[in-house]
């Protein structure tokens, strides 16, 4: 059965998904499945055995921890594009490792772990070619890491703003957030209030202006000297 054209092109965006050849991507397709969440349910909980990765294909999903004491920390948010959980497939025990649950009406592709690893088993040339795939997303993730422990709160928050730029864009855009605020703050390692703080000062300052979840870069060269 040859692959859907629409959805081997949705599979070859993702780096998971480049490596692999038609053949082998028509293997994975065959163990797919759709995932239809409502806002705030659940798709797996911490510790749960892990069988199934995933890919947004429209919403939003929060991955996340709850303290002792009952406090959320969002290790991430996975966008439409992005996949998660594929990297318990290459650890020890197969577990999920944090809660995730959809922020608002979410559509996921589900994938078979074990086909998958059937395949890397098979073909070193596909192992070498995911690793050098994996090896520049993990540079992005270290840079985050960095972003979050050695700098303040400030330069935290100016630099997701500005990420969430188009490209080339220099003068007054206007950025909507659909990640609920106070998300973003626990991603960021922000208190709700902090956050808050930190806009209306950067408003004072005549860098931006803030209506809800609708934001104005009014000097986008202002905020990035900021870093």
């Amino acid at each position: 059965m040859g692959l859907d054209s629409s959805a081997l092109g949705e599979l070859k965006r993702i780096y998971l998904f480049d490596a692999l050849s038609e053949a082998q991507l028509e293997r994975v397709l065959r163990t797919m499945t759709a995932v239809h969440l409502a806002p705030k349910q659940g798709l797996f909980s911490f510790q749960q055995p892990a069988t199934r990765f995933y890919l947004v294909r429209r919403g939003q999903i929060k991955l996340f921890r709850v303290s002792p004491d009952g406090d959320e920390k969002v290790i991430e948010v996975v966008h439409a594009g992005r996949s998660f959980a594929e990297a318990i497939m290459f650890m020890e025990r197969h577990i999920y490792p944090v809660n995730a649950e959809a922020i608002e009406q979410t559509e996921l592709y589900s994938f078979d772990m074990n086909t998958f690893m059937d395949l890397l088993k098979e073909s070193p040339q596909t192992c070498f070619r995911l690793l050098a795939s994996m090896s520049q997303r993990l540079h992005g993730l270290v840079e985050e890491i960095n972003n979050l422990t050695l700098q303040n709160a400030t330069y935290r928050l100016v630099n997701y703003l500005l990420q969430q730029l188009p490209e080339g864009a220099v003068s007054a855009p206007a950025i909507h957030l659909d990640t609920p605020k106070s998300v973003i703050a626990s991603r960021l390692s922000i208190q709700p209030e902090t956050l808050s703080r930190i806009l209306s000062r950067l408003a004072n300052q005549g860098l931006l202006s803030v209506s809800g979840s609708n934001l104005t870069l009014h000097d986008v060269q202002g905020l990035r000297e900021l870093l």
